[in-house]
C-alpha cells in the first residue's frame, strides 16, 4: 500500500472509538473509508472479498457472532452486503459493555432495511466521509 496520507477524520474517528461501542464511516465509493478505518483497526472483515463473500453471507443469516471475533476494534467492510449484522452488533456493544469494538464501513447506498430491528441509537456513532480534501493531500 502507498503511505498513507493522513485525514481530517482519523481524529474524528480516534474520539469516536473512545466514546462509542461501534463507529459508522458512510461516503461514497472511493473516498477513502476502508483505508482511514484500516490505520486504527486491529482485525479486518472484508464482507466484498469474492473468496470468502458467499462463505460470509451464509454464516451472517446462520452464526453471524462468528464474522465478528477478531481483535477490536474491528473493521467490518462493506456491512451493508449483510445487513443482519446490525444488529448482532448492536447486541455484541451490549453485552461487551466496552467502547471502540467496531468499525464498520460502506458506501452511501442504505442497505435492506426490513433486516435491521434496531436504529443503532446509544451504541453507534456515524462519520459522513467525502472525498480527500485539497488541504489534505496537500495541494
Amino acid at each position: 500500500m502507498k503511505d498513507y496520507k493522513p485525514r481530517i477524520l482519523d481524529t474524528l474517528l480516534t474520539r469516536k472509538l473512545e466514546a462509542k461501542g461501534a463507529i459508522l464511516i458512510e461516503g461514497p465509493k472511493w473516498c477513502g473509508k476502508t483505508t482511514t478505518a484500516l490505520q486504527q483497526a486491529k482485525s479486518v472483515l472484508r464482507m466484498d472479498n469474492p473468496l470468502e463473500k458467499e462463505q460470509n453471507l451464509r454464516l451472517s443469516k446462520l452464526n453471524p457472532i462468528r464474522l465478528l471475533n477478531g481483535d477490536t476494534p474491528r473493521l467490518i467492510d462493506e456491512w451493508q452486503i449483510a445487513p443482519t449484522l446490525w444488529d448482532t452488533i448492536r447486541y455484541e456493544v451490549d453485552q461487551r459493555g466496552e467502547m471502540g469494538q467496531f468499525i464498520l464501513t460502506g458506501s452511501a447506498v442504505p442497505p435492506d432495511t426490513k433486516e435491521i430491528t434496531h436504529s443503532g441509537t446509544g451504541r453507534f456513532s456515524w462519520i459522513t466521509m467525502r472525498p480527500m480534501s485539497l488541504y489534505e493531500s496537500g495541494e
